[in-house]
């Protein structure tokens, strides 16, 4: 077999099928040597989201910001993974969640393999608004991000930002602005403005805004609370009851009153 000669026959099949199978088992196990040792020193891996071409000395770094980043999390896969010859063809879901927001990419990858290592790759996404889940989006192609943040890199990073508002708590701070979380979860500002605004669809505020009412209705949940809820409001980072007002009967469809005599009404029964 010459160096440019693809093997493209079906006894060439099996050979790519443990290729590739090994290849989203280091993925799925976080394995990032694992990853890199697969790869052909001559990869050309296709980013068609962010119309970017990477070689193998770029991949570390992309893989690395890829993979999940803690146990439980995973790509969902919605379709077998098909094996023609030196070919395979994976397609797969990456949902970003964070405060409110719900989206998904829909993502395929063609993976081409040779002397038994990947040489190259064609990753394709769509962005799938959460009405849309479960099927593939026929309206225009998401704008390409600039920032150089692949579908799965994004991902992690709602997963990263979600996980520091659940540990650390920012929200509790009514002065919380932009620049403080980009400086505490280790992306820029301008990655996490992208994140919120181009993607999930809401404003650094209302992100905001929505985990300090999840901490509010938390402690709701507690009868034995005697606290005003105004009081609780500033106590969970609302700085205006205007806003804390707007964003409970967003959440809830009730003004606080009206909901605290629900919650009243259920106790007693």
């Amino acid at each position: 077999m010459t160096s440019t000669t693809l093997p493209d026959s079906p006894e060439q099949t099996p050979l790519t099928a443990a290729t590739v199978m090994r290849y989203h088992l280091c993925w799925k196990h976080r394995d990032l040597d694992g990853v890199m040792a697969l790869y052909h020193p001559h990869i050309q891996y296709h980013d068609f989201f962010q119309n970017r071409v990477l070689g193998f000395d770029e991949l570390r770094d992309y893989v690395r910001a890829c993979l999940p980043h803690e146990a439980g999390e995973d790509i969902v896969h919605s379709d077998r993974i098909r094996i023609d010859g030196c070919t395979a063809f994976i397609q797969y879901q990456v949902t970003v969640q964070g405060g409110d927001g719900l989206v998904a990419f829909q993502s395929s990858e063609a993976i081409t393999v040779r002397d038994n290592l990947i040489w190259r790759v064609n990753e394709y996404a769509t962005l799938v608004r959460q009405n849309d889940i479960g099927r593939i989006s026929d309206g225009p192609r998401p704008a390409t991000s600039r920032l150089g943040l692949s579908p799965r890199q994004l991902s992690s990073m709602a997963q990263d930002l979600e996980h520091y508002f659940q540990r650390q708590r920012p929200y509790l701070d009514p002065e919380l602005d932009l620049q403080q979380v980009a400086n505490a979860s280790g992306y820029s500002r301008n990655q996490i403005s992208y994140l919120l605004n181009q993607v999930l669809g809401q404003s650094f505020y209302r992100y905001v805004n929505q985990a300090r009412l999840q901490h509010l209705m938390a402690s709701l949940d507690d009868v034995s609370v005697e606290t005003p809820i105004d009081d609780l409001a500033f106590n969970a980072g609302f700085n205006s009851l205007s806003a804390f007002y707007k964003c409970f009967r967003e959440h809830t469809g009730l003004t606080p009153k009206a909901y605290l005599k629900q919650i009243s009404l259920r106790a007693r029964t």
